[in-house]
């Protein structure tokens, strides 16, 4: 197994939270109202943190979606929410995951939104690798980091330990 090395630190990941709360309400000023929907679990759980740090430095409500689906099948599988898909109708969605590879996850996890109308659908996640197969665009990134096909990022969001491995 390949050797893990530390590429974003605890302190660091708390760092580029903040600052994309802060772009997310630069960007969304005139919502009352934003949904976070987390992509389970690595997307929900940075959805998560980024609802605290949006509730520390703003006055919009910030609702929590869940998103579940398949990731090694996700053409196959069914996407969830944990909430009513007709409470999201002319709202802000920031879809929110760790990490933006080939953005197929992101693509087939758009589909509830699709079905209904939303005032808009942003994306944000703690590392883009650029290696997009499908038309999706980072809206807001952690970090942009150019790696090869064969190289695995992990990001690490727990509450005893947080931080971004390239292995």
């Amino acid at each position: 197994m390949a050797e893990k090395n530390l590429i974003l630190t605890q302190q660091q990941v708390k760092q580029l939270t903040k600052r994309i709360a802060y772009e997310v309400v630069e960007q969304n000023f005139k919502e009352k109202e934003i949904v976070l929907a987390g992509i389970y679990d690595k997307g929900y759980a940075f959805a998560k943190l980024l609802q605290k740090e949006l509730k520390a430095i703003s006055a919009m409500e910030v609702v929590l979606v869940k998103v579940t689906l398949d990731k090694l099948a996700p053409s196959q599988s069914e996407v969830s929410l944990d909430t009513e898909v007709n409470s999201l109708k002319n709202k802000v969605i920031v879809v929110v995951d760790d990490v933006l590879n080939t953005g197929r996850t992101v693509a087939y996890a758009l589909k509830p939104f699709l079905n209904i109308k939303v005032k808009q659908i942003q994306t944000a996640f703690v590392v883009d690798r650029g290696y997009h197969s499908f038309p999706i665009s980072a809206d807001y990134v952690g970090l942009a980091l150019a790696t090869t096909l064969k190289e695995h990022i992990e990001v690490v969001l727990d509450k005893k330990e947080m931080g971004v491995y390239i292995s």
